[in-house]
């Protein structure tokens, strides 16, 4: 089948369950790509979107044939929209850091000031979370998808997260422990082990994460006021 499809199929076994290496080669990038948005580094995005590509192929069990032969719609549904936000992040982050240093900061200038997204952006996020995950859920739940309401949570509660990191938002760390919290009862149930294993080690680095936004919110831009806003425009 030749080199790239046995990479594609290659397991081991952990605990007498099979195991993909490309569930734990995704999962790795997604956590540096976490250590990249808490050292608030631009390459955070690429990196995020190389093990989004590969969870895509991961959570479609029945139709890649992985080991566990189960199709979480809304893990692999996010994937999707992941690598999506992602390219906005990345293009958002990348144009605040570049008008910082034209501003003689130093070069290694974070690339965003971090905020709280205030009474207008938690209406956004209660409107999305709560309308988003019932439409989902009831979508999820047609395509025949393994604990559909948890899975819709988990895709809603991803995409807000991933666009509050992409706005310097700190609520985003919170709603990440939010999806860890229903995400690990979930991927164990289905069978995903390494990706549940990833999400209480995810959990761990967003808290920390937390803390660190928190401390930063304070910090003096390195872009005036009046050019940051044609930045985030």
């Amino acid at each position: 089948m030749g080199p790239l499809g046995w990479l594609f199929d290659a397991t081991l076994t952990i605990a007498g369950h099979d195991v993909l290496w490309r569930e734990i080669v995704g999962n790795l990038f997604g956590l540096a790509s976490a250590v990249g948005g808490l050292r608030r580094r631009v390459w955070a995005w690429p990196v995020g979107i190389v093990g989004n590509v590969l969870l895509f192929t991961v959570f479609l069990g029945g139709v890649f044939h992985t080991p566990q032969q189960t199709d979480l719609y809304g893990q692999a549904g996010r994937q999707v929209f992941f690598v999506a936000v992602s390219v906005y992040g990345w293009v958002r982050w990348r144009q605040t850091q570049r008008a910082a240093l034209e501003h003689g900061a130093p070069a290694d200038t974070p690339a965003v000031v971090p905020r709280w997204a205030g009474p207008r952006g938690w209406v956004l996020i209660g409107s999305v979370a709560v309308v988003g995950t019932v439409g989902f859920a009831a979508l999820f739940s047609a395509l025949g998808s393994w604990g559909p309401w948890a899975d819709a949570w988990i895709f809603v509660g991803s995409l807000l997260a991933t666009y509050g990191m992409a706005r310097g938002w700190i609520e985003f760390w919170l709603i990440w422990i939010a999806v860890d919290v229903v995400g690990v009862p979930l991927l164990v149930s289905a069978g995903y082990y390494p990706s549940a294993v990833l999400y209480v080690v995810y959990a761990g680095v967003v808290i920390y994460g937390f803390t660190v936004w928190l401390r930063a919110r304070g910090e003096e831009p390195a872009v005036p006021a009046g050019e940051r806003s044609e930045v985030a425009a």
